[in-house]
């Protein structure tokens, strides 16, 4: 059975043991032998729970927190999209966490003890956290604005050396051979005809001003509605042959033969390309490292979350077992049925699966103006589609 990509953290308190409550739960999942969602154990470690009042205090800063760390790890994915030029499975593929799919993460999820000391105040962990995170999001956009720069001016320069003839670079398109250079009087103009007035050209460009060189026209190239011919004549007269040109619809584009400038403008493009497929890979591999990063820290802080709700609401000591399910397509509402039918008891307000007049959440127990008895937090891992 399909699993959709929205997973929901959850935790009860326990009954006579934890795993009694774990028990419990899947066998509610099961309607009518019909499995509603894959289920897991979350695991959390032996967490400083501090005072109430720090924990109360501490619940609407996790909020932000949670919102600005899972934002980062969006900026980071939707960028290595841009980069890799791909939004889909391509993208999907490259999105790990500590080298597993991020489904394998969620589902056997180990506390890092090494990056996040148990030891330490929750207040501690979260602000190492943001730290962390913050970091990763003011190297981004640096990484981004300087990559972004190296392939806008890329792009420019492809774009110049393609399409009509008259506005793409010429340069490429003609070569010494083309011109009368290194003369005191003549001069060689580029000249962009219509495909249609092509006899007209062939047939007027040696009238339209006095000391034109006879047959110097040549075509050196095409596009699908344009050619471009050159003609040399006397520099005295080129002003008054643009204007005659002009009038019979022949554009002589502004442009001066230096065999410098040709093979500057080919050496700029090449730098730049080489430039950015130097930086892509650097850049490909940064990105995957620090979306896992923020992947991870982001969980680590719905782990935090999930044990401070659930001190707030259950009290202490701590005697709660939180489970991460994973609903099938289409079985959210009877899974959320069940879970109402489950946990009813524990709701002492008579507000349960409600809709609140007042418009707010309140965290781990009203998601979306919807109240439930249980301590729950939605996470949704598709981080490879664009928001």
């Amino acid at each position: 059975m399909t699993a959709s990509t929205e997973f929901w953290l959850i935790s009860a308190p326990g009954e006579k043991t934890t795993q009694q409550t774990w028990e419990r739960l899947n066998q509610c999942t099961v309607a009518r032998g019909q499995a509603l969602s894959h289920n897991s154990k979350f695991s959390l470690p032996d967490l400083k729970v501090g005072t109430l009042d720090i924990l109360v205090g501490l619940s609407d800063e996790l909020g932000k927190l949670d919102g600005y760390v899972e934002n980062v790890t969006h900026k980071l994915s939707q960028y290595l999209g841009e980069v890799l030029e791909d939004h889909g499975e391509k993208l999907a593929g490259n999105l790990l966490a500590n080298g597993t799919d991020l489904t394998s993460y969620m589902t056997r999820f180990q506390w890092d003890l090494a990056k996040y000391p148990i030891k330490q105040p929750l207040k501690n962990i979260a602000e190492i956290i943001s730290k962390q995170v913050s970091q990763v999001d003011a190297d981004l956009k640096t990484k981004a604005h300087s990559y972004n720069n190296l392939k806008g001016t890329l792009q420019t320069l492809e774009r110049k050396s393609v399409g009509s003839l008259l506005t793409r670079n010429l340069g490429e398109l003609v070569n010494k051979e083309h011109f009368v250079t290194n003369s005191e009087y003549l001069t060689t103009l580029l000249v962009v005809v219509q495909k249609s007035c092509e006899d007209d050209w062939n047939n007027k460009y040696e009238t339209l001003s006095d000391m034109v060189v006879p047959q110097s026209s040549k075509k050196i190239s095409s596009d699908s509605e344009n050619s471009l011919f050159t003609v040399t004549l006397f520099k005295k007269v080129v002003d008054e042959y643009k204007l005659h040109a002009r009038e019979n619809k022949f554009i002589v584009r502004d442009f001066t033969y230096s065999e410098e400038e040709v093979a500057a403008g080919k050496n700029e493009r090449d730098k730049l390309t080489a430039d950015k497929n130097k930086q892509y890979g650097p850049l490909v591999r940064w990105l995957k490292i620090n979306f896992s990063e923020c992947f991870t820290a982001w969980i680590h802080v719905k782990a935090i979350r999930v044990f401070v709700e659930s001190v707030l609401r259950y009290g202490l000591p701590v005697n709660f077992q939180a489970m991460l399910l994973h609903p099938y397509k289409k079985t959210q509402k009877r899974l959320r049925e069940m879970l109402k039918d489950l946990y009813s008891h524990l709701d002492t307000s008579g507000t349960a699966n409600t809709v609140s007049e007042a418009n707010f959440d309140l965290p781990g127990f009203m998601v979306n103006n919807e109240y439930y008895p249980y301590v729950y937090y939605p996470i949704n891992i598709n981080f490879w589609e664009k928001k």
